[in-house]
């Protein structure tokens, strides 16, 4: 029996975006050239041609970020997941966020077909979305995933939630400069993507979380 037939709708849908995730913030990491091409393979995901990391490291951090979030983004604890590139001193540049929202009370099966055409066009989408973004200097620059819990992860929560710590990154004492990129509402999931930018070069801290 396929492992999907025993899933909730919420699960998954959690199954398919943690899936996305993986592919998204890798093509948001090749966006900004800060590893050279040959770090990065073809591959092809949802009919699109779409880049996969090479370098065992740089592939497993990104898989084991984004797998680790599928039981709270399941659940609904999870706002927002971020890619946060920061200057050597720990002052983020710039910030991909993916906002996101589970309907927990959606009973149907889900139609795949019909939420993957919709997580197709984000990859379209952030594809062109370059002349957005920021040059990076590839010494000076590095990222994290971040991600925007409603509560801190607690112990039972079971093993994966040991891994997420709060962070001391700092953050914009002003409202960032918003550049949507885009947004879909596929039941039961809605998501948006945009970028921040930095108004203001102050910074304060921040609670937030990250792998």
């Amino acid at each position: 029996m396929d492992r999907r037939d025993n899933q909730s709708p919420q699960g998954e849908t959690a199954r398919i975006l943690v899936e996305f995730l993986e592919v998204a913030i890798t093509s948001i990491v090749y966006l900004k050239r800060l590893y050279p091409s040959g770090a990065f393979e073809r591959r092809r995901y949802l009919n699109l041609v779409v880049h996969r990391a090479r370098h065992p490291q740089l592939r497993n951090y990104i898989q084991m970020s984004v797998s680790g979030l599928q039981p709270f983004i399941e659940k609904g604890l999870i706002e927002r997941v971020a890619v946060v590139f920061f200057d050597m001193e720990n002052v983020p540049l710039e910030r991909f966020i993916f906002k996101l929202s589970v309907n927990q009370s959606y009973g149907s099966k889900v139609e795949d077909a019909d939420l993957e055409f919709s997580l197709r066009s984000f990859l379209i989408k952030l594809s062109v979305s370059q002349p957005l973004t920021s040059a990076l200097s590839q010494v000076d620059c590095r990222w994290e995933i971040v991600a925007y819990f409603q509560m801190l992860p607690q112990a039972d929560m079971g093993s994966t939630a040991a891994l997420w710590i709060p962070t001391d990154t700092k953050q914009w004492q002003q409202p960032p400069l918003i550049s949507p990129i885009k947004s879909m509402s596929s039941e039961p999931l809605n998501v948006q993507l945009y970028l921040e930018h930095p108004s203001l070069s102050k910074m304060t801290n921040s609670k937030v979380q990250h792998l």
